[in-house]
């Protein structure tokens, strides 16, 4: 294996200046081979059109959120767009095989938070789902959790205003061979990791 860099976004919540910067430390200083996006691209923010828009300009595989099923000013092809979503998604890169959804899988309204979730709950999922990796959002707190079956991995939320909900305005970076994960603050300079929740 040569090696490989995957982006990793969640809960972008239409800020569309932090996805903008975001994809340019992603691909500028991070020099990512690939970016994915769990869910939620669209509410509480003021950019609707304009990230789903990039979004789609980007081709970044992206799943359906539960507030990407809300009623959101948008155009007409921008709503069809976030109809068609899948609620999960799956690749394969380096020979490793990803799985990725929203929220839990089978259900984008309810997330997975570490304190609540076993080993021996992370290992049968990842042996149901036949995944090396999960990528999962929706909680807006960062998560790595290795396995003895793989992986669990969640970036954090993205956006960067004020909102009743917290957000860790974080993106991550999955590396292959190694499977690891570094979240990364963009309130922080591009080099410095955030501790993540294990």
């Amino acid at each position: 294996m040569q090696g490989m860099n995957i982006g990793v976004l969640s809960d972008i919540h239409a800020d569309l200046e932090a996805l903008t910067l975001a994809l340019d430390r992603l691909q500028r200083i991070h020099r990512v081979d690939q970016i994915l996006c769990a869910g939620d691209i669209v509410g509480r923010g003021a950019h609707h059109d304009e990230v789903v828009q990039l979004i789609r300009d980007r081709r970044i595989p992206t799943v359906r959120g539960n507030h990407d099923e809300w009623n959101y000013p948008l155009r007409a092809d921008n709503k069809l767009f976030l109809r068609d979503l899948p609620l999960e998604w799956r690749g394969t890169f380096e020979g490793v095989n990803f799985y990725m959804t929203h929220g839990k899988p089978g259900n984008n309204l309810w997330g997975l938070y570490r304190d609540h979730t076993s080993n021996t709950l992370l290992n049968m999922m990842l042996a149901d789902l036949r995944a090396d990796v999960i990528i999962t959002g929706h909680t807006h707190t960062p998560l790595y959790a290795r396995v003895a079956n793989g992986c669990v991995i969640n970036p954090g939320s993205l956006y960067r205003f004020a909102s009743p909900r917290s957000t860790s305005h974080s993106y991550g970076v999955f590396r292959l061979p190694e499977r690891t994960f570094h979240v990364f603050d963009l309130n922080c300079p591009p080099d410095e990791q955030i501790r993540v929740q294990q």
